[in-house]
């Protein structure tokens, strides 16, 4: 028993090199000092061990310190969440991974396809097949943000005036309006054909509620939040709680100025979400995130009970998108040589510094949330700041540091 118990405590003084955790601090630090962002606060857990750290204050123009509860708008962020809720569906076999959504999205039946993505809206042939479950969770279903393949197409001038690209975020209308603007266009190709980014994520989150019979929020607090003890994790910000969410902020390309994107006190968060975003909607804290991950580490079981199976953790972290389907889908430059795609996040395919190895899965939000999981290390990173990129690219370098610092930190 002795010895037993000396090992244990090896193991746990090991998770993390002492000295080297304070490198995370210091990296992260100079982010703040160099006025990037007005706070930040990260977390690694690995084999039992938890670090959480905050540093600086909640706003640029403010002196309220940042805190460990602060609530952050997750962006997306929040597709690994959506994607736990349709494993969830699946293995209790209300889903099917291959079954058409027409029985449960009507407005997505019969679909009509783009002859070219990039031509007009009128030029279509129907679709070969239907949209399936595993379309959704592949971001493979012929929606989604078109701008990066085909620029201001008419496809996309015609998503914009409806109100549906990651650019209009928050979607402002009911989830019924949603999925009719969605219905009454075209696909931009055919489906299983080609990734396109985010709004296969929105549409998951419909399909999750339709199939469940509440909003997306209630299957998720019933089913995962309260599970998991994610207390705070949502899609509205209660009036009791809006002084724990800290401004956002954005760059304005022209001048290069940082600038306010949402204010707590009157923008997005200030009233109830009319719609709830499976792509992008969802606010956290760190505690929050951390459980999250930990079960997603540890093979779908947290704290003696168990949210998924080991074999449904292993499906949501295995690449589905082709050596094809990756050249037919632009992206982020740069972003199929480091990644694949599994069901509903990320997965790192190759190591391509010193940040995440190849096996880690998650993904990251628009406001500089950063969620991944190495199964191999054992590892949970949780980074989160509220201030966009100051350019369009893979990784910010809050981001690319902060992996960095946690990968160096790693024990034995």
């Amino acid at each position: 028993m002795r010895m037993a118990r000396c090992l244990l405590e090896a193991t746990i003084m090991t998770a993390f090199s002492p000295g080297r955790l304070e490198r995370i601090h210091d990296s992260m630090r100079r982010h703040v000092e160099r006025e990037r962002v007005p706070g930040i606060v990260w977390a690694v857990a690995r084999h039992g061990e938890v670090h959480v750290d905050v540093i600086g204050k909640m706003a640029f123009d403010g002196q309220t310190p940042m805190q460990r509860d602060a609530l952050f708008r997750l962006a997306s962020t929040t597709k690994p969440v959506t994607a736990v809720a349709a494993m969830i569906l699946l293995e209790e076999c209300r889903l099917r991974l291959d079954d058409p959504v027409d029985e449960w999205l009507p407005e997505l039946a019969n679909r009509k396809v783009l002859r070219a993505i990039n031509g007009p809206l009128h030029d279509t042939v129907p679709a070969n097949r239907p949209i399936t479950v595993r379309d959704l969770l592949t971001f493979r279903s012929g929606y989604g943000e078109v701008v990066f393949s085909a620029g201001m197409c008419p496809l996309q001038s015609a998503l914009v005036e409806a109100k549906l690209p990651l650019s209009n975020w928050r979607f402002d209308g009911s989830t019924e309006t949603f999925m009719q603007r969605l219905g009454s266009l075209p696909l931009a190709c055919q489906p299983g054909e080609r990734w396109l980014y985010h709004m296969s994520a929105d549409i998951l989150g419909v399909l999750v509620a339709r199939v469940a019979g509440k909003s997306l929020g209630a299957f998720m607090q019933e089913r995962i939040f309260d599970p998991l003890g994610m207390k705070d994790t949502g899609f509205d910000v209660t009036e009791a709680k809006r002084a724990r969410l800290p401004p956002c902020y954005t760059v304005d390309f022209t001048t290069g100025a940082t600038i306010l994107a949402d204010d707590p006190r009157s923008g997005l968060f200030s009233r109830p979400a009319p719609f709830h975003s499976g792509g992008g909607g969802l606010v956290s804290t760190a505690d929050d995130l951390l459980a999250f991950g930990q079960m997603m580490a540890n093979h779908g079981t947290y704290e003696g009970g168990r949210l998924l199976a080991r074999s449904t953790i292993e499906a949501m972290r295995t690449d589905q998108i082709t050596t094809e389907q990756k050249a037919a889908s632009p992206f982020f430059p740069g972003f199929w040589d480091a990644f694949g795609w599994g069901l509903g996040l990320s997965v790192v395919a190759r190591r391509f510094d010193l940040g995440r190895k190849a096996g880690t899965f998650g993904w990251d939000g628009a406001f500089g949330t950063s969620f991944g999981v190495d199964p191999g290390e054992g590892l949970v990173g949780i980074l989160l700041v509220q201030r966009s990129p100051d350019s369009l690219t893979l990784m910010s370098a809050i981001t690319t540091d902060f992996w960095t610092s946690a990968y160096q930190s790693l024990g034995d």
